[in-house]
Parts: structure tokens; C-alpha cells; sequence
């Protein structure tokens, strides 16, 4: 099976979308549970299921062939994809609270969590766009790690760097972030 994923990635990357659509079912599992270690992340009462994020992943990469020479390269790139539907997800409950959906609902009880969890993705991916600026490989990292639920392993890989330099690229990630959000604490959402 590696070796038909491996020939599928090819395939894609040469520009065949027929590829995409023979990998897309082998690649499910995998891209279903990623999608779903990145809702457990968020609170419970996400609108978004794993299956409609991996829905969205693949309408996203059937907009063309991506630069993936493995399976490692592509859950990379599956993670990249994914923390942006989440975004776009949490820009779209910004936008409906201030009345840009045409349908509006009634207020439920936990319609507030929502807010907060969209509040929250909106503050993580402002500091990763500015790390991004200062250091690409340690948004690389972030993305993968916790996006994507790689492993160090697994990220050192892709990145072509060990797994202590991730371990290390991590935890600046984690100190910066935090450095950042102390020195605007305006910025974050109350939880």
C-alpha cells in the first residue's frame, strides 16, 4: 500500500487529478483522524465535524498539484490545509456574529463557547503569522505538531532536521507565543 501512495503522490504532483482522486480513499483514515486530533483540541461544541474538514482538504487539493514526495510530505501539507479550513471556520463565526450570515439563529446555550473557540483559533493563527515573519521553520513545527498530529519523528522528516531540533523549535514556538501574548494580554479572548 506505501508503495501505491508513493506512486499516487507522484502521479498528483505531475499534474494527473485522477491520482488525487485513487489516493484521497487510502489516505482517509489517516487524514479523518488528523482531522479529528485538531477538533479535540478546540472545545466540544465545534459546528464543524472531521469529515466535512477532510471534505473541504479535498476540494482544496484538487485545486491542483502540490510539490508531495511522500506520505509524510503530504500529511504536512494535509495539516497546513486543515488549520486553515479551522481558520476560515472561525473567521465565518466572526463574521456571523456581526451579522454578515443572511440566516441568524437564535442564541443557544453554548453559543458563547463558540465564539470564545473562534475568538481563540482567530489569536493562535494572528501569533503564527507573525512568528512567521521572524522564523518559517517554527510555524512549520506548530503546524505540523499540533495541527497535524505528527510525531517529532515524523516532523524531522518532512523538515529534513532531527527530532531534538524540533523538540527545540517547539518549545521556542511555545516561549515566544507566550512572550507575545503577555505583552498584549488585551488581545486574548477571556476564556
Amino acid at each position: 500500500m506505501a508503495e501505491a501512495i508513493t506512486c499516487l503522490l507522484g502521479r498528483w504532483r505531475e499534474g494527473d487529478r485522477a491520482a488525487l482522486d485513487e489516493l484521497m480513499p487510502l489516505m482517509y483514515g489517516q487524514m479523518r483522524a488528523l482531522a479529528g486530533s485538531m477538533l479535540r483540541n478546540e472545545s466540544g461544541s465545534h459546528t464543524l465535524s472531521a469529515t466535512a474538514m477532510v471534505n473541504e482538504l479535498y476540494l482544496r487539493l484538487a485545486d491542483g498539484p502540490a510539490p508531495v514526495n511522500d506520505r509524510a510530505h503530504f500529511a504536512a501539507l494535509a495539516a497546513t490545509v486543515l488549520r486553515h479550513i479551522l481558520l476560515d471556520w472561525a473567521r465565518g463565526k466572526k463574521r456571523d456574529k456581526r451579522g454578515g450570515g443572511a440566516i441568524h439563529e437564535t442564541l443557544k446555550e453554548n453559543s458563547a463557547a463558540l465564539e470564545a473557540d473562534a475568538e481563540t483559533i482567530l489569536e493562535i493563527n494572528r501569533l503564527l503569522d507573525r512568528l512567521n515573519e521572524v522564523d518559517e521553520r517554527k510555524v512549520k513545527v506548530v503546524e505540523m505538531v499540533f495541527f497535524g498530529g505528527m510525531t517529532y519523528d515524523e516532523t524531522a522528516e518532512v523538515l529534513g532536521i532531527s527530532a531534538v531540533t524540533v523538540h527545540r523549535e517547539l518549545r521556542m514556538a511555545k516561549a515566544w507565543m507566550r512572550s507575545e501574548l503577555e505583552r498584549a494580554p488585551e488581545a486574548v479572548p477571556a476564556p
